[in-house]
């Protein structure tokens, strides 16, 4: 379901879309803030997961972003 964007002509972001950065801000936070020397493999693992499927996220939100708005 994709929310419509404000029409004020400025480039904003949707509530979803802000949450989504927001998402993304606080993992980044949390991964630098972890001491990755005291992690085991698997930690190390899901820390990459996670934040390889953030990156995914962002770069489908900045395609959105690019869209043409009247093809929404």
């Amino acid at each position: 379901m994709h929310e419509q964007p404000p029409t004020s002509g400025q480039s904003e972001l949707t509530p979803m879309q802000a949450d989504r950065l927001d998402y993304a801000r606080r993992d980044l936070e949390n991964f630098r803030a972890t001491d990755l020397t005291q992690l085991d493999a698997a930690g190390l693992i899901l820390i990459v997961e996670r934040m390889r499927g953030r990156l995914g996220d962002m770069l489908d939100l900045v395609d959105e972003l690019r869209e043409d708005p009247r093809t929404r």
